[in-house]
């Protein structure tokens, strides 16, 4: 069988760069196979895409060297809507796909441009609708869609086209769990009806393998690491030496010292032959035993009967209730539309309640103007681009105490000492344009900590980072926690981030909070992870195949190793640090 997509000896340098971004590709993908490409942020792994669809050269320019041939084509010769035609991409943000001010003019939109005739554009139109699920949504806004809807009919635009390869841009990132699952399932089930190839970039691997892929390719520094099948890569060390997160039950499995067999099929917990592991696992559990920590400090922030609504008679939040203790470190899940960025709002007072209180250190703060609760509670927004308006990181970091009038000489003390917080010191004069996404994510953190807070609340604060700028970022906010006091809400889809890091979580559905508990007893709870658009974690799986009960105990068990893992790795970062007189993980970010 001849490759549908084939990369001979492949190089790539964007132009505005001294060195290579890939090196001597050599790849073959066949016709109707589904492989995941992973790597770790800046490895690559976009490029390689970016070639297939004629975005490389034609929008990102550069020079090549090698060949690349897509169906027969030289893509760079066929340019982006010549390829369009045979490779069809769903971006990662979905929001900049969108062209048609209904769904149904954003799926007709390619056809329209070929002129297609009105009766075979509207029954091309209705299969894809059809084949995405989206039948009963043709007539309402993109803009008014959830983020897994917009998903559908991201994918509906170039299914249109009757494209051969479909390349999805990390898909996952801006889902919920559960609709993160939906998605790779609807992949799979597209892939099946239409015998498409298909392409997925994506950090989130466990969530990936949720639906069988032939092949995972590693991208590592701009070369293949790695090319082939989930079960044998699932059972060697790449994915730690590369930085890529493993699935939760591998990386339990390798805690308990077993040596994973590509036989024994870890592509999936719930199909994955177990035996030979269980009396490990078992032994390795029962070796000791996790206490949740219970935090007896006053209030920080309550939340009582708290009621809105956007729309008289469409209750968005239904007599939420909640406190948040000081030095806290919390997350609040749910799925897209709960009502968690609502709460946010509305705790900030960018939007007023239309009944109940929130209190802050046991004070009513409904009197209190945005401003002056924007000196008392921070919200760090998700993307860095929402927050940062300076070009510089001094003016940006200190541009919220410069409004407030404060002297020249107390902003330049408060933001160096804030920056050597943030571990951004040694970057203090640079442009904010030349640090990586990483840093920018601390920047915002910084120009939110300069006030001084009592709470900070973050919107999905790894979204969109691998494995290890997502642990710099949590490990940078745990520090704070821990030795400022400050006390933390995140906002978050991330199951990982809720379970490595927080003691609690608050639960939203539908505007009501359902759970209110640590994140063990949630994400091994059936009926409140189905409720809430979650995803029960596949600890839980290998608990139950292992036969321990309860399995939120085996859950709290993994946390807590985890924990002491990392905490002995920082002692020994720290030391090495102190002994070489150099820059700090944190601080050489790149």
């Amino acid at each position: 069988m001849e490759p549908i997509i084939e990369f001979r000896n492949f190089t790539f340098k964007y132009k505005s760069q001294k060195e290579p971004t890939l090196y001597d590709i050599n790849l073959k993908i066949y016709p109707g196979e589904k492989v995941l490409i992973a790597g770790p942020s800046g490895s690559g792994k976009s490029t390689l895409a970016h070639c297939v669809n004629a975005l490389i050269p034609c929008s990102f320019p550069g020079k090549t060297q090698g060949e690349l041939i897509v169906k027969g084509m030289t893509p760079k010769e066929e340019g982006v809507f010549g390829m369009s035609k045979t490779v069809g991409t769903v971006l990662q943000d979905t929001n900049g796909q969108f062209i048609g001010l209904t769904v149904a003019e954003d799926l007709a939109f390619a056809l329209e441009n070929d002129a297609i005739p009105q009766d075979e554009m509207k029954k091309r139109v209705m299969e894809a609708a059809k084949v995405t699920d989206m039948t009963a949504f043709m007539h309402h806004s993109p803009s008014d869609l959830s983020g897994g809807q917009k998903q559908r009919v991201s994918m509906g635009g170039v299914l249109v086209d009757d494209v051969e390869i479909l390349l999805f841009d990390e898909p996952l990132a801006n889902l919920d769990p559960a609709t993160g699952k939906s998605t790779i399932a609807l992949i799979d089930d597209i892939m099946k009806q239409k015998n498409v190839t298909v392409l997925i970039i994506e950090h989130r691997l466990e969530d990936v393998l949720y639906k069988d892929v032939d092949r995972i390719i590693v991208v590592g520094e701009g070369r293949i690491v790695s090319d082939t099948t989930p079960d044998e890569l699932l059972a060697s060390d790449i994915l730690i030496r590369e930085g890529i997160r493993e699935p939760l039950y591998v990386t339990a499995l390798k805690h308990t010292g077993a040596k994973i067999r590509p036989e024994d099929h870890p592509q999936h917990i719930e199909t994955m032959d177990v035996s030979k592991y269980v009396s490990g696992v078992r032994e390795w559990f029962e070796s000791t035993r996790s206490e949740h920590p219970v935090l007896t400090t006053p209030p920080a922030l309550e939340v009582k009967d708290l009621k809105f609504s956007y729309t008289e008679g469409e209750p968005v939040l239904q007599g939420v209730s909640f406190t948040i203790r000081k030095g806290e470190m919390l997350s609040l899940v749910g799925r897209n539309g709960a009502g968690k960025s609502t709460l946010s709002s509305l705790i900030c007072g960018f939007i007023k309640p239309d009944a109940g209180e929130i209190l802050l250190n046991g004070e009513d703060i409904s009197p209190l103007s945005i401003k002056e609760r924007g000196e008392r509670i921070g919200l760090v927004m998700q993307s860095p681009g929402q927050m940062i308006s300076k070009p510089m990181i001094r003016e940006e970091v200190g541009l919220g105490l410069a409004v407030r009038g404060v002297p020249e000489d107390e902003i330049n003390k408060r933001v160096d000492e804030t920056l050597k917080i943030c571990g951004l010191y040694p970057f203090r004069n640079w442009p904010v344009g030349a640090l990586s996404f990483g840093q920018k994510k601390r920047v915002t953190i910084a120009s939110i900590l300069v006030m001084q807070p009592e709470i900070m609340i973050l919107d999905e604060p790894t979204a969109g980072q691998d494995y290890r700028h997502y642990t710099e970022v949590m490990e940078f906010l745990k520090k704070l926690n821990e030795d400022m006091g400050l006390t933390i809400m995140m906002i978050t889809h991330d199951m990982h981030l809720m379970l490595e890091y927080t003691d609690r979580a608050l639960v939203l559905t539908d505007g009501t909070l359902i759970a209110d508990a640590a994140p063990s007893e949630i994400l091994t709870d059936e009926s409140i992870a189905d409720r809430a658009y979650l995803k029960k974690t596949s600890l839980y799986d290998l608990a139950v195949k292992c036969g321990i009960e309860p399995p939120s105990e085996f859950a709290d068990h993994f946390i807590s190793y985890e924990r002491k893992l990392r905490e002995n790795e920082s002692r020994e970062t720290e030391a090495s640090g102190a002994q070489t007189g150099g820059i700090t993980t944190g601080e050489a970010d790149s």
